[in-house]
């Protein structure tokens, strides 16, 4: 066990390289299994959920190596089974693409129930409608996800919600599908566009990502090749508060500044300077900024992030007067609330509604990351604390960030990782 020790009080300065996408990562992997070929996949994080679905590639008989920590070679030509290890894919949330990778490569899969940051519930309900929309049976009554198909073939695909699960399920079962299908009501997830790009690049025919009409020619050809993954939004959104935070001066190098947009508008409209680049953006704040109290809806793309959500919420803990933070994707996004708390937040929940009360400053506590995006926030919480900040349950972060305290480290930041020692008077 590990805990991180955050000192408030100095402001983030310098340049900070973002590194892969871990939502596209996590939907590319599986994707190599629709490849009879070598996938040399570059740009990838190097992060436990990427590390995690390279052992369950490895485990269905997948070839795996890797080139440098980034760069990885994956040849799914002999996988000869769809029925991955339970003890993997129960850890993780990505791992539910398995059921449309699978699907689309040998027409059955049997996958256990996915795990990840419980937000609460998470229905699979559109998944499901998608792939029996393409022809599939699923049968969820024995405790795992079966699903079978004598024919995959498209078909029309018209989802209830915008739902980027079920999305990219339906795009990996629909690319070596039988004919033609039409996803409608898609997600628009930069991510999404990324998984598109990378079965193009290996042979297959989608049309549409990036809007909400996605349309899938099927093909069984696909063959190997080199695609590099984008980099992180939600990684550089984190670095752009944490300056922000910490009234900093942080360039941010290798970003796609487009997928930025709203991230960059919600800090204008507090105060924060923000200047874009071809491939970078800068963010600083002046020494006389008084920032201004604002509010949002978490909602899907190009709407402001839910995975930026818990970040935004800490930025707007110490800004006087009263910052409102709706959450339009998950039902249970709120449970880090209590944990700002501990350090002087004034924050009350509604449902799905936070009110933000401005304090004079937030005073260092024991904290823990109640989920991937909460531990950013926590992180960023302790930046801007008086004090020291102890967190814990830190493998949540370690999920989706790649050498986040060493790049805080390098900015300026005070964040040591530790040894947690038992306590057994705990």
């Amino acid at each position: 066990m590990e805990k991180l020790l955050v000192k408030g009080g100095n402001k983030l300065r310098g340049e900070v390289t973002i590194s892969g996408a871990k939502n596209a990562a996590v939907a590319i992997l599986p994707a190599c299994l629709l490849v009879k070929g070598n996938c040399r996949i570059e740009n990838l994080p190097d992060i436990k959920d990427v590390k995690l679905f390279l052992r369950i590639l490895e485990q269905l008989n997948a070839d795996v190596k890797y080139i440098d920590k980034n760069t990885v070679d994956i040849d799914c030509t002999n996988v000869d089974s769809y029925r991955p290890l339970g003890d993997l894919t129960r850890k993780m949330r990505g791992s539910s693409y398995l059921m449309g990778a699978l699907l689309g490569r040998f027409s059955n899969f049997i996958v256990d129930p996915p795990g990840g940051c419980d937000f609460g519930t998470r229905p699979i309900d559109q998944h499901i409608k998608a792939f029996e929309t393409l022809g599939a049976d699923i049968d969820t009554s024995k405790g795992v996800i079966e699903g079978s198909a004598e024919n995959l073939s498209g078909g029309n695909i018209f989802f209830d919600v915008i739902t980027v699960g079920a999305t990219i399920n339906a795009m990996l079962a629909a690319t070596t599908a039988n004919g033609v299908t039409v996803i409608e009501n898609a997600a628009k997830e930069p991510h999404i566009v990324d998984l598109a790009n990378f079965l193009n690049n290996m042979g297959a025919n989608i049309r549409g990502a990036g809007t909400d009409t996605i349309k899938i020619k099927g093909t069984k050809d696909l063959h190997g090749g080199t695609y590099t993954i984008i980099p992180d939004q939600i990684e550089a959104g984190t670095f752009m508060i944490a300056a922000a935070a910490t009234r900093g001066d942080v360039v941010l190098k290798n970003v796609i500044p487009r997928h930025l947009e709203i991230i960059s508008a919600k800090l204008i409209e507090a105060g924060v300077n923000i200047s874009e680049g071809e491939d970078s953006v800068r963010v600083w704040v002046n020494d006389d900024t008084k920032f201004k109290h604002i509010n949002f809806i978490a909602m899907p793309y190009p709407g402001f992030p839910t995975d930026m959500q818990p970040q935004l919420v800490t930025f707007l803990t110490t800004i006087e007067g009263t910052s409102m933070a709706r959450e339009g994707v998950w039902d249970n996004r709120f449970r880090y609330v209590n944990e700002l708390k501990r350090m002087g937040a004034d924050i009350r929940v509604e449902g799905k509604l936070a009110i933000i009360d401005g304090v004079n400053s937030l005073i260092g506590a024991h904290v823990k990351a109640t989920d991937l995006r909460a531990g950013a926030a926590m992180i960023i919480a302790g930046l801007m604390a008086e004090g020291t900040t102890e967190i814990t349950d830190i493998y949540h972060i370690d999920r989706g960030y790649e050498n986040f305290e060493e790049k805080f480290v390098n900015l300026g930041g005070s964040i040591e990782r530790v040894q947690v020692v038992d306590d057994l008077l705990d």
